[in-house]
């Protein structure tokens, strides 16, 4: 399915509320829409070594929080890359193009990054996003509260955010009820997904496991975590007039929903 105008979504939704599994479902039903994720743009800077990249690695690597403004020229820079951001200073040592090496690159040096609130200081015209539907995306890892959403209504405008629901009792019944294969990473679910020997990977004949946050307190707390940074930021978007809801019990009953006001906004 093919849409007539640029989709710039963000999906909003609990941990374990399936929000990977929405948008591999929206990836595949429409083909112009690609993924961005920030976590994998961290890392590709991290192991290519480019001037970002060693800035944060460090930060990454004590499970500190990558400050905002870099968040936004990470972004900035990957749209500009892309040829989906307009009236962008160019910077040849940005995501994917050069890299360097720690001791030739001086951290405090952000002169190395274009920065892309730089139109307000010099008087220029602000950065505008494509409306051309080939640069449609879901953006995910950011933004996560108001703040970070405020400041990148200034370089992108995010058209649709999808507050994705279901009831808090199902997710912990879901998250109790995952068993993972560690080696390869596949997910079993004993509500929905079982192996067909309990406790054993169905390809390998391995033990599965849980991982130790895949319990009620640790969940009970990541759940209030994500309720107060999501609440203002959900509201930021409902009175930009961009925010839906799509409510259900399961994967199979959200997904349809989310068609419907996907294309709704953005097909028809």
């Amino acid at each position: 399915m093919h849409l007539n105008r640029a989709a710039r979504v963000l999906l909003v939704g609990a941990p374990g509320v399936g929000k990977g599994t929405q948008s591999e479902r929206l990836l595949k039903r429409f083909p112009q829409l690609q993924a961005i994720s920030t976590g994998d743009l961290l890392r590709t800077n991290v192991k290519k070594r480019t001037p970002l990249g060693i800035q944060v690695e460090s930060i990454m690597k004590s499970g500190g929080l990558v400050a905002d403004h870099l968040m936004l020229r990470l972004i900035s820079n990957e749209l500009q890359h892309r040829g989906w951001l307009y009236g962008h200073r160019p910077n040849i040592m940005t995501l994917s193009s050069m890299a360097t090496t720690a001791d030739s690159y001086d951290t405090t040096a952000d002169s190395l990054y274009p920065d892309p609130f730089a139109h307000e200081d010099m008087g220029g015209p602000p950065p505008q996003a494509s409306e051309d539907p080939a640069a449609s995306f879901i953006l995910d890892g950011y933004p996560r509260n108001a703040a970070q959403a405020l400041s990148l209504d200034r370089i992108v405008p995010i058209n649709l955010a999808v507050a994705i629901k279901t009831p808090f009792d199902v997710i912990l019944e879901r998250i109790a009820g995952r068993w993972v294969h560690e080696p390869s990473g596949r997910v079993y679910n004993t509500t929905f997904n079982r192996p067909r020997v309990a406790g054993i990977d169905d390809v390998t004949g391995e033990a599965l496991v849980q991982r130790p946050d895949d319990n009620e307190q640790v969940y009970r707390a990541r759940f209030q975590k994500f309720q107060e940074s999501s609440e203002p930021l959900l509201e930021h978007y409902a009175k930009k007039g961009v925010l839906v809801e799509v409510e259900g019990l399961s994967s199979d009953e959200i997904s349809p929903k989310l068609y419907t006001e996907f294309e709704k906004r953005f097909v028809g």
